[in-house]
């Protein structure tokens, strides 16, 4: 539970890095767009400031950090105080569900995702962006991670492990996507989305029930 602690803090340094890395931020969303369902009726777990939620049309968002949830709240998203590992919501409820740069922050991945196949309705599905950790960005945030206000304590997990955890949790018929494949310097424009893994460093996996 203590891993939320730096956004409750220091939820509005947290919302200005998407201001000052924009080429990141915008890469990420494209990404995830590619999987994400159209017109369904889904749910952010992870919603954080709601920079993700807002721009994909998802108006219901659940975060641990109410200072995170006010933020999401001014971008239109309905917050919802709570934690990945026990959602308040009952069975077959969503469409979709995502969660974008949360792994690294839960206390239990395997109880998460098992929370996120109960709320999902049967053939919907589960979908996952987060910085893989055996890419050079990933290497970077790991080295470094001593240094950061908000991944002192994260845990990064390379492709084949979130597989694994989506396996235990049931889910399957997985697709991925992936950007950034260039460092922060280089980076000159919005990232080309591809099929895949293992080139970019930020990955969306998605998995069906």
């Amino acid at each position: 539970m203590a891993k939320f602690e730096p956004f409750e803090k220091h939820a509005q340094k947290y919302d200005e890095w998407f201001n000052k890395n924009k080429l990141f931020y915008e890469s990420e969303l494209q990404a995830i767009k590619k999987l994400l369902p159209k017109n369904k009726n889904g749910i952010e777990i992870g919603v954080g400031s709601g920079r993700f939620a807002a721009p994909l049309g998802i108006k219901l968002g659940v975060d641990p950090s109410r200072k995170m949830g006010e933020i999401a709240q001014m971008r239109g998203i309905k917050f919802v105080e709570g934690i990945a590992e026990s959602l308040p919501f009952e069975d077959s409820q969503f469409d979709f569900v995502l969660m974008v740069t949360t792994i690294c922050f839960l206390d239990d991945v395997k109880t998460a995702f098992k929370e996120a196949y109960r709320v999902l309705k049967p053939g919907d599905c589960l979908i996952i962006g987060f910085i893989d950790a055996e890419s050079p960005m990933g290497k970077l945030y790991e080295k470094h991670k001593n240094e950061s206000t908000f991944y002192k304590d994260a845990t990064f997990y390379s492709v084949k492990e979130v597989i694994s955890y989506m396996k235990k949790a049931q889910f399957k018929d997985f697709s991925f996507r992936q950007t950034l494949f260039k460092s922060g310097e280089e980076l000159k424009d919005i990232e080309p989305v591809k099929k895949g893994f293992g080139e970019g460093s930020f990955v969306v996996v998605r998995g069906v029930k």
